[in-house]
């Protein structure tokens, strides 16, 4: 469209439908909820609500327009991941949380036809004496989040492109390219001190600039959505619940450096974010918001959606550009930086997907109001993928600056022990940034989360990945498992980075298996100080951070495995010394019968033991035994 007015078009069209919506049922389909059967849910509700005759709307469009109806939608990740299926109801704003397909014929008889709530299926809060939460504004979960880039991923439809314009959506692209020039779109976002959200906390503004000035005529902007980091699924929920937010901070950032085509690099593991992505492309498409003459501008930007090869390295904005460009996905050496010689040797700009989708809040808000909030180095609000030994797991946003304790225990809802109880003594550390962050402790609980903060301790943001752990955790397994992610995923370009990783997993086995010695944290600690100053990208280069920093928690956690020959946890098998508690034992002979080596002897209700030198910790005895007298295995 040429007219720069087809935004409020849309808009009014948008709301005349809506006017005729009494209630409205929103149904989380985030890949969590999805593989827990929301979508047969929606499904199964919609086929109810049809033999009940209830007038349903699942697209609101001028031909499905009805009056007195129900708008039954899906809408991406809600956040609350331990709760879900989630099932939103307007407008009395009821969240239902755990529902089942069993439940329909209560929120349709009950909910939908009288309006009160299934008790049942709301939270129970059982830090404020079991209260039942209506909804999201009583949920704690909920109320002590600052949502901003989340704010829309669980309530609007995100393969609906009209009401993301409902909601505002565009204004910030439109204005960017209509009224402002590409200077003072780089300006702005300088002057809102947005840093970049996927690790290093690079001053977005700054990067832009750097890019406007070069002299390349061709040029490009790509949003990073390799995600790749375990246990975080941010950019993948803000892809898959408002995609279109994603390409309007690409819209902005294409008209900030002068580029007129950009790629959004998808891992192939999501799907849903893919699938998405593609349709809001053809949807910006189809209405003008992309192409040629974007706003009735002399602006043109082509968007393409790519797949990822599914190879860690290629979230490393070097790889990333080769994996593009069709070669195999491996760093290269920085200078030139993307912004001088990028895609195709060309000029470019690479923001992760948050970073993106944070741009047009900015612009909605302005940048004065943005940087009030968050600390002054670190402005605005941080998405994390809280998981791990925590009675909340979910996807959560908070201001820069929120403190550890106020996430975990107050959006976390707890520490929990082995056996899932909530337990404040639990607390033993959280893993921040994934393999290339380090760990925070007890003593950093009151500690105020920002890039600063944390890189004064040797630890980063990262993507945003945040792994709660219990007393019950064995640290040298924790930097093992991060050891083995890394060596794995390296592309082996780089001598220190292929064989370094590989000799520290080696020695952190040795470790883990009774096999170590002074000598083993020695030859760690030297060769973390390596491969970090000789690694070619990132990956090697704090490849080595979860290991330096167990060891600097940690340190008599790694002694007890190398001096003592013991696991404080108990969780490393080779440590283990097996053995049968005599009191618990009533001699009925079934261990010693399943043992396959005949490790087990003992007379008939007489307590039985185990010969260590011959027992081979398969677990047989363990799980034969009625009264849980073996130990160790």
């Amino acid at each position: 469209m040429s007219s720069a007015n087809f935004l409020d078009e849309i808009k009014t069209g948008y709301e005349a439908i809506k006017f005729g919506i009494k209630r409205r049922v929103i149904i989380c389909a985030g890949t969590g909820c999805v593989a827990n059967g929301s979508l047969k849910i929606f499904e199964a509700l919609k086929k109810r609500l049809s033999e009940e005759n209830i007038e349903v709307v699942v697209e609101l469009r001028e031909e499905e327009k009805k009056e007195d109806a129900l708008h039954l939608s899906k809408s991406g990740c809600q956040g609350f991941c331990q709760m879900g299926p989630l099932l939103t109801i307007l407008p009395e704003n009821y969240l239902f949380v755990k529902v089942k397909l069993e439940d329909i014929n209560d929120i349709v008889e009950i909910t939908l036809k009288t309006g009160k709530a299934v008790e049942r299926l709301l939270y129970v809060d059982t830090a404020d004496n079991n209260k039942k939460c209506r909804g999201v504004e009583e949920i704690p979960f909920y109320k002590k989040q600052r949502r901003l880039v989340l704010k829309e991923c669980g309530t609007i439809d995100p393969e609906d492109i009209n009401e993301y314009i409902s909601h505002g959506g565009y204004r910030g692209a439109m204005k960017a390219c209509v009224e402002m020039s590409p200077s003072q779109v780089c300006s702005t976002v300088i002057d809102s001190g947005l840093r970049g959200r996927g690790g290093g906390g690079f001053p977005t503004g700054k990067k832009w600039e750097l890019t406007r000035v070069q002299p390349e005529g061709k040029k490009y902007v790509i949003c990073n959505g390799d995600e790749g980091d375990p246990g975080a699924f941010m950019d993948r929920s803000v892809m898959e619940g408002n995609p279109h937010s994603v390409i309007e901070g690409m819209i902005i950032a294409a008209r900030a450096i002068g580029a007129d085509e950009g790629y959004v690099y998808v891992r192939a593991e999501y799907p849903l974010a893919v699938k998405r992505m593609k349709k809001a492309v053809i949807d910006a498409e189809k209405i003008g918001v992309l192409g040629d003459k974007i706003f009735g501008s002399d602006n043109n930007f082509r968007l393409n959606v790519m797949e990822g090869a599914g190879a860690f390295v290629c979230g490393e904005e070097t790889a990333l550009m080769a994996s593009i460009e069709g070669k195999r996905g491996m760093p290269s050496p920085k200078p030139p930086f993307p912004a001088q010689k990028g895609l195709y040797g060309k000029p470019t700009v690479i923001n992760n997907v948050e970073t993106l989708a944070t741009v047009p809040i900015i612009f909605k808000m302005g940048a004065g109001e943005f940087k009030k909030i968050g600390t002054p180095g670190s402005p605005g609000t941080k998405t994390f993928a809280l998981t791990g030994h925590v009675a909340n797991t979910g996807l959560i946003e908070v201001p820069f600056g929120t403190t550890l304790r106020e996430i975990v225990n107050n959006i976390g809802g707890g520490v929990t022990d082995d056996s899932g109880r909530v337990s404040p003594d639990e607390f033993k550390a959280v893993q921040i940034g994934g393999p290339s962050g380090g760990c925070l402790t007890a003593d950093n609980l009151d500690m105020p989360l920002d890039f600063d903060s944390l890189k004064e301790i040797g630890a980063m943001i990262g993507s945003g990945g945040l792994v709660v752990m219990n007393k019950g955790t064995c640290m040298v397994g924790v930097a093992k498992f991060f050891m083995q992610f890394t060596q794995n995923e390296s592309c082996g370009k780089c001598v220190p980075c292929r064989e370094g990783t590989k000799q520290m997993l080696a020695l952190l086995n040795d470790i883990t298996s009774g096999e170590g010695s002074q000598q083993t944290i020695n030859m760690l600690e030297k060769l973390a100080g390596v491969i970090q100053k000789s690694s070619l990208c990132g990956l090697g280069k704090t490849a080595p951070n979860p290991v330096k920093s167990t060891l600097d928690k940690f340190r008599a956690e790694y002694e007890a495995h190398i001096f003592h020959k013991y696991c404080p946890t108990k969780k490393c098998k080779d440590l283990l010394k097996p053995y049968i508690d005599a009191s618990k034992c009533k001699g009925c002979t079934i261990c010693a019968k399943k043992c396959p080596v005949g490790a087990i002897s003992g007379g008939v209700k007489k307590a039985h033991v185990i010969n260590e030198s011959i027992c081979i910790k398969c677990g047989a005895c363990a799980a034969a035994c009625k009264f849980g007298a073996i130990m160790g295995v």
